[in-house]
């Protein structure tokens, strides 16, 4: 699937990486826990979370995730999405809740 299915099905707003949503991936992950992330996520990955922390990027990067979803409204701060350029990490948000992101997907 690609990033811009991804935002078509969750009705989510770019927050950056307009440029690739025509990224794919082969799979998603819906946490708020990263430690269940870092052992459960595969390569070319969609994360879905309600946490809006630093540590979210630290594990997209660790992971190679090619887009982060804040879900239930959340956006991140400026640092955050800072880091994600930096990173070249997709970042969508939605209001859709992480149960329900995961679902629809």
């Amino acid at each position: 699937m690609r990033l811009s299915d991804i935002k078509t099905i969750l009705h989510a707003e770019v927050l950056w990486g307009e440029e690739h949503l025509d990224r794919e991936v082969f799979s998603a992950c819906g946490s708020d826990f990263m430690s269940d992330v870092l052992a459960f996520v595969k390569d070319k990955t969609v994360l879905i979370t309600g946490l809006t922390n630093i540590h979210v990027m630290r594990t997209a990067e660790m992971l190679d995730i090619h887009c982060v979803v804040f879900a239930r409204g959340k956006v991140p701060s400026e640092e955050i999405l800072e880091e994600a350029r930096d990173l070249g990490i997709v970042v969508l948000a939605t209001e859709h809740t992480t149960y329900t992101a995961c679902g629809l997907m």
